[in-house]
C-alpha cells in the first residue's frame, strides 16, 4: 500500500492553498479600487489570469487524484466520510468559483486575456444581469471556500496534535 501522496498532488495542493488565500485577499482589496487607481485594470487582469491558471491546475489535480493511488486515510469511519465529503465540497467550491468568475469577466463579450499569453473566449451575457448575479455568487462562494479551507486545515492540525497520526506529515511529505 502506498503511504505517500504523489509529489505532483502535493505540489498542486500547496500551490492551490497559497493561491486561494492570495486571491481571496486580492479580491477583497480589488472591490475598493477606484477608477483612478493605478491598480484598477492591472489587479483584475492578474486575478483573472491566476484564476484560470488555478482552474487548469485544479482540473489536472482531479485527473491525478482519479488515476493515482492514495495513502490510507486515518481516523474513524465518520472522520473518513467527512474527509471525503469535505474534499468533494472543496472541489465543487473551486469549480463554482471558476465558473462564476468566468461569468463575471465575460458578460460583456470580451475574452479573458491570461497574462498576455493567450485568451479564453467569452460566451457573452447568457442571462440578464449576469455580471452582478455572478459577482454576488463569486463573493459568497469565496467566503464559503475560505471557511471550508480553514476547517480543512484545522482538521489536519487535529489529526497531527490530538490523534497523533501521519495525516499532516503525508501532506508535508515528512516521515
Amino acid at each position: 500500500m502506498n503511504t505517500r501522496w504523489p509529489r505532483i498532488i502535493l505540489l498542486i495542493h500547496w500551490v492551490t492553498a497559497l493561491a486561494v488565500a492570495g486571491m481571496f485577499a486580492s479580491g477583497l482589496w480589488m472591490v475598493d479600487l477606484t477608477y483612478y487607481s493605478d491598480w484598477y485594470k492591472t489587479a483584475p487582469h492578474w486575478h483573472k489570469s491566476a484564476g484560470l491558471i488555478l482552474l487548469a491546475l485544479t482540473l489536472a489535480r482531479i485527473v491525478f487524484r482519479l488515476v493515482s493511488t492514495r495513502p490510507a486515510a486515518y481516523g474513524n469511519r465518520l472522520e473518513k466520510r467527512a474527509s471525503k465529503a469535505g474534499h468533494l465540497f472543496l472541489y465543487a467550491l473551486l469549480l463554482s468559483m471558476f465558473t462564476s468568475g468566468y461569468l463575471i469577466s465575460t458578460a460583456d463579450g470580451r475574452a479573458i486575456d491570461v497574462f498576455n499569453w493567450f485568451a479564453v473566449p467569452a460566451l457573452g451575457e447568457l442571462i440578464e444581469n449576469q455580471e452582478d448575479i455572478a459577482g454576488d455568487v463569486h463573493f459568497y462562494l469565496a467566503w464559503i471556500l475560505i471557511v471550508t479551507a480553514s476547517l480543512h486545515a484545522i482538521a489536519a492540525l487535529k489529526h497531527h496534535f490530538f490523534n497523533k497520526d501521519d495525516t499532516l506529515k503525508q501532506m508535508l511529505r515528512l516521515r
